[in-house]
């Protein structure tokens, strides 16, 4: 649950990672925590993001989509759109998340699809909204992220599922 297949980047994003050495879709997932979430991305620009999560495993005491769980989802879509918006000289790093949560959801799968609000040289916000499979409105997230220029420490942490063959 949560190993990410069939991710789709804009070639121009993976040629551009690839020329560092860095294989973007190896690389590419939701984290350790997304995953153990069965956090699932879809579709990834820094247009649009899209990914989905179960709500079976991702629940409070009372059978409903944990609030937390909502925001694991939309801090996780925002953030990759963040990064993109961000490329490979900079790294994304979220300063703020608000979510709202209108509904429960007590089973099936929810979507988020985030989308920038702004999107400058130093920071990038993105609104995500989570829809359950009856796409009603579970919650509505907003995510700021600093951008910040990438350092050699940062590059050295780069998992080994993500370097290119021979980097």
């Amino acid at each position: 649950m949560g190993e990410q297949q069939h991710v789709k980047f804009p070639r121009e994003v993976i040629e551009e990672y690839a020329a560092l050495g860095v294989d973007l879709p190896a690389l590419f997932s939701a984290g350790h925590l997304g995953n153990r979430m069965g956090v699932q991305i879809l579709e990834a620009s820094a247009e649009r993001v899209v990914g989905t999560m179960p709500v079976e495993g991702n629940t409070q005491p009372y059978g409903l989509l944990h609030g937390g769980a909502s925001a694991v989802l939309a801090e996780t879509l925002g953030s990759i759109g963040s990064m993109l918006h961000g490329g490979v000289s900079k790294i994304a790093v979220g300063v703020d998340l608000n979510c709202t949560h209108h509904r429960g959801a007590r089973s099936g799968v929810v979507t988020g699809v985030a989308t920038p609000v702004h999107r400058g040289r130093s920071t990038a916000t993105y609104e995500i909204v989570i829809t359950d499979e009856q796409d009603k409105r579970v919650c509505t997230a907003r995510l700021t992220c600093m951008l910040r220029e990438i350092t050699a420490k940062d590059a050295g942490d780069l998992p080994e599922a993500g370097r290119a063959e021979g980097a």
